[in-house]
């Protein structure tokens, strides 16, 4: 991977040394170094330069040059395969730091726009970062984009121009819609939990999904939906917010969906925790209750005075499609009979109409309660209160239970005895399927063509930033969930395109195998360009790139190269070197683009301010 990737940057070993005489860095790090690296990184780097084009076509073994970057660098080392764009990006900023003119950096505290021109603002802060950071990387590689930020409250804007020096580009799937997995609980006691797959705008939001899963579970009109994400056996969050983007939830999170009644009275989310004992590494020693399975919400109503008895009644009620048909309960509801008798993947199995609706005030009213209460088990339930301490409520009642003014929910945990367990079957809701489950990736994703002018425009699309990421609003003196929409502004001698081939999440890695047609010629950036005073055209040509082969821990490198000289293309395989025509140039393995800006009868165009 090494030789490979040093090729791409116009390292290799062509049939012409001379072209050596192109780059000068081999030259240069023995005049610039600064105290980050000391200019060990830089030196290295040239010493590896002049053996690479040295006259003849022996193959290179970069050790002195690896072992030299795992110094500054640990994470490159052993001898497991490493990310060619990580390494990109670290080499490329080392050099930039060892090569750095700028001996003293001043500190220059960046203005807001407040209203100014894009250009007078975009000229001081490409001013304000030359001070800093003045070398032939930044006069090669780097550009600059504009970041622009918008409140969601009081709509305060915030304009900032950053350098890159690179851009990673989104394999933005050309299609327009997403499937989504979510598991629907009727909290009437109807049915079991199933799951619905629903298709959806992937740009879509919240109330997209809403009205998909409605229509997929025949919603009545007397119920609404409530969604909500969870993790480790508990509610993350509730996803309320009907514009809330669909982008935000990833596919290997888990969603529930909960069928409660529409009721305008004053309610409360009643949130049911199951709970089981975990035995430790000694099968003798029982470790304490932990959570497990899936949440299940329901509604309690505040209006009127609710006891420990109301409680039981609702949660006998959400866990009567778990009860063992046949089983040794001690009690069984009076409403078992027209309970189903086995889970069930059909939307239309629910109870009347009148069921849901009344689900909430009914097991409130203290006529139902006092009626039912006597033919219905005690469960094992804890209530916590505003101090975090727990309430049992398997005795007492008629006790009146306080519940908190200033939460919008009930938490009550159920604790899953090996004796419970005997006469409630709770597998149906131990495990909730991913958002979206990866198989084996199909002939069709792997040959389905990609625009590279679609990345791009994904890359520059605005978008809200993620809520682990929120901006603080400097009007509203909070952190905001901001939209961001990021513009191209300046663009660099060399732009180096990173494909993102890779994800990654809490639960996986996946490498995206999506074919890129990327231009080789003629690759027009004009239209990007959010500096409408250079009316110059921003055309580039490609000249090199790597290719990544195989799965993510084991796969291999490769480089295609043009020889400008030759106007040819060759691939690079470790230590193999093969002629190729330029229309086997463009793989599905495409992973790090370099292209150089083509020169044409006008006037260059400067990358300095």
């Amino acid at each position: 991977m090494w030789l490979t990737w040093l090729r791409t940057m116009g390292l290799g070993s062509p049939p012409c040394p001379q072209s050596a005489l192109r780059f000068g860095i081999a030259n240069l790090t023995l005049f610039f170094s600064n105290d980050v690296y000391k200019g060990e990184l830089a030196l290295a780097f040239g010493d590896l330069l002049r053996k690479l084009w040295a006259p003849g076509r022996t193959p290179i073994a970069p050790r002195p040059f690896k072992t030299k970057l795992v110094r500054f660098a640990p994470q490159f080392s052993g001898h497991n395969q490493h990310d060619s764009q990580e390494l990109l990006a670290f080499l490329l900023d080392g050099l930039h730091e060892d090569l750095n003119r700028v001996k003293h950096k001043p500190y220059i505290k960046s203005r807001d726009a407040d209203g100014r021109p894009d250009e007078e603002v975009a000229d001081e802060y490409w001013a304000n970062h030359i001070s800093r950071n003045d070398s032939i990387i930044v006069d090669v590689c780097q550009g600059q984009y504009k970041s622009t930020l918008v409140c969601p409250v009081c709509n305060k804007v915030s304009v900032t121009f950053d350098p890159f020096m690179y851009l990673s580009l989104p394999l933005q799937s050309s299609t327009t819609s997403r499937t989504m997995t979510v598991t629907v609980f009727a909290c009437d006691g109807a049915t079991l939990p199933y799951s619905c797959t629903v298709t959806v705008p992937k740009q879509g939001r919240v109330k997209d999904l809403i009205q998909a899963l409605s229509n997929a579970c025949t919603l009545k009109h007397n119920e609404r939906l409530l969604l909500v994400e969870i993790r480790n056996h508990l509610i993350h969050r509730y996803l309320e917010d009907p514009l809330h983007l669909l982008s935000t939830i990833k596919d290997d999170e888990r969603l529930a969906a909960y069928k409660i009644p529409k009721i305008d009275k004053n309610t409360k989310y009643l949130q049911l925790i199951h709970r089981r004992r975990e035995q430790s590494s000694d099968s003798h020693v029982i470790s304490g209750w932990k959570p497990y399975g899936t949440p299940i919400v329901s509604l309690i109503s505040c209006d009127d005075t609710v006891t420990r008895g109301d409680i039981q009644v609702i949660v006998n009620r959400i866990l009567s499609p778990l009860q063992r048909r046949g089983g040794n309960v001690e009690q069984a509801t009076t409403s078992e009979a027209s309970i189903p008798k086995a889970a069930s993947d059909e939307c239309s199995l629910t109870c009347d109409d009148a069921c849901a609706g009344n689900m909430v005030s009914n097991s409130l009213n203290k006529d139902f309660t006092n009626s039912k209460a006597p033919s219905m088990p005690t469960l094992p339930l804890l209530l916590v209160d505003d101090n975090n301490a727990c309430i049992d409520l398997s005795m007492g009642e008629e006790k009146v239970v306080k519940l908190s003014p200033s939460s919008p929910k009930v938490l009550v945990y159920i604790d899953w005895s090996q004796k419970l367990l005997e006469k409630y079957d709770t597998h149906p809701i131990e495990t909730l399927p991913e958002v979206l489950k990866y198989g084996p990736v199909t002939k069709k994703a792997r040959t389905e063509p990609l625009s590279l002018y679609t990345c791009l425009e994904a890359f520059l699309r605005e978008e809200p930033l993620v809520p682990e990421d929120m901006w603080y609003c400097p009007k509203c003196k909070e952190r905001r969930q901001a939209s961001k929409k990021l513009d191209l502004w300046r663009l660099p001698e060399v732009l180096v395109i990173h494909l993102k081939r890779f994800s990654y999440s809490r639960s996986m890695k996946h490498k995206l195998e999506t074919f890129v047609n990327f231009p080789i010629h003629d690759f027009d950036l004009t239209n990007y360009i959010a500096n409408k005073n250079n009316s110059r055209r921003q055309l580039y040509e490609l000249y090199a790139l790597t290719n990544h082969y195989g799965s993510m821990g084991s796969g291999h490198y490769t480089a295609h190269i043009k020889l400008l000289d030759e106007n040819r293309w060759y691939n690079f395989d470790d230590s193999h070197i093969s002629l190729i025509s330029e229309d086997d140039v463009n793989t599905a393995a495409a992973y790090v683009l370099f292209y150089r800006r083509v020169k044409t009868d006008e006037a260059a165009i400067s990358n300095g301010a």
